[in-house]
């Protein structure tokens, strides 16, 4: 039997433009007639608005400076640039991410330290961070931050981790590629730590159609700083006052980015209906739901079960026209750039190793019909 064409794709950015396609090429030709592509009206507006939706959403309405650029990576790289981290610094996060998280630590010059993950929600482990702070692991720089990676839309154990972080004097920088929108005890993710990243790529839940990202910080001095830093250090036009990079958020995107921001409630809570017709699919089966922590409103970046004999059973769900796909299929720490030449932190990364031979990513998007949603509930149920 030949597998049908795959009606339910794992992810389909194609029909995130399709659905407001008006929009998005009336914002592209008010570009493209402007004559001004980068760092004009488009990304300031977008920036002032993102900095808005973030203020509402943190506790009591601080407000947040965000500060556009070209990409995720380059967002937390610009953090750690304005920080003054790199050489001589090392900077924690987990293995159990896009490889975009570490590559953004080594692109300042810094040492990554790489930790465990709590297998229930594959989030950094506070209690292996309590214990590399109190007892540093031997031959590194001095900790200076620490990366909390929002994994799949769900928090990290913030309420842990801030305060063992703070005493010691560690920063915390937020990484929320895949949580736009997710809460912690009724704040928004992005707005606890002392500054956070987000990556706009097209597939994120908040998406760009092309590379994008922008950072965020209370901190009004460190956003001006960011703001400098972005764009060969210039304070004043044509005048590098100290070291800076070229990483800017063009208009074409900031205009995308701005017909999708006032829509990114609704399409989070598409997936959340989504996924709890997940949930009730696999209920009493030996497959489970993906776990969520007290407190947390998860956004459902990815939809992400452990399932041992995963190769099976994702040629069966592909058999019934389902696509499937596994984020992440190797850890960090052991692809061939990072193997054997990144620090670990005491637990060696155990559960990052044994997820990664379990977890896989179901369809989840916004614009999936009724009829795709129950069509993946029936080879849930099937397999």
């Amino acid at each position: 039997m030949n597998a049908p064409d795959i009606l339910v794709p794992q992810a389909d950015p194609g029909a995130a433009y399709r659905a407001h396609q008006a929009e998005i090429d009336a914002a592209i030709s008010r570009v493209l007639a402007s004559g001004w592509y980068i760092l004009g009206q488009e990304g300031a507006a977008f920036e002032k608005e993102y900095g808005r939706w973030l203020t509402e959403g943190s506790a009591g309405g601080a407000e947040q400076h965000a500060v556009g650029c070209a990409n995720g990576t380059d967002a937390i790289a610009l953090i750690l640039r304005a920080m003054d981290i790199g050489p001589g610094s090392t900077v924690a996060t987990v293995a159990h991410t896009a490889v975009a998280t570490v590559a953004a630590i080594e692109m300042v010059g810094a040492t990554p330290l790489l930790l465990d993950i709590d297998p229930q929600t594959y989030c950094l482990d506070p209690e292996e961070l309590r214990a590399v702070i109190a007892s540093p692991p031997a031959g590194l720089p001095p900790l200076r931050a620490v990366i909390p990676v929002h994994i799949y839309g769900h928090a990290c154990d913030l309420t842990a981790i801030l305060p063992m972080c703070r005493d010691a004097g560690i920063r915390v920088i937020e990484d929320v590629a895949q949580a736009h929108g997710a809460r912690l005890d009724g704040q928004m993710l992005g707005t606890f730590g002392d500054a956070a990243a987000f990556s706009l790529y097209p597939t994120k839940n908040l998406a760009a159609l092309g590379d994008a990202g922008i950072t965020a910080t209370r901190d009004e001095a460190l956003a001006k700083r960011m703001g400098a830093v972005r764009q060969y250090g210039w304070h004043r036009r044509y005048i590098s006052d100290e070291v800076g990079i070229n990483t800017r958020l063009d208009e074409l995107q900031a205009a995308v980015l701005r017909v999708r921001l006032p829509k990114l409630a609704a399409a989070n809570a598409r997936r959340r209906e989504i996924a709890a017709a997940y949930d009730a699919a696999l209920a009493d089966g030996p497959i489970a739901a993906p776990f969520r922590a007290p407190g947390v409103e998860h956004v459902f970046h990815q939809y992400v079960v452990r399932v041992p004999g995963r190769e099976a059973v994702m040629a069966k769900l592909r058999m019934q026209g389902v696509a499937t796909a596994i984020h992440y299929p190797v850890p960090v720490h052991e692809q061939g750039a990072y193997a054997g030449r990144v620090a670990l932190g005491p637990a060696r990364c155990a559960e990052t190793s044994r997820a990664a031979t379990e977890i896989m990513s179901l369809p989840v998007y916004p614009e999936m019909t009724d009829r795709q949603v129950e069509r993946v509930c029936a080879a849930l149920r099937a397999v």
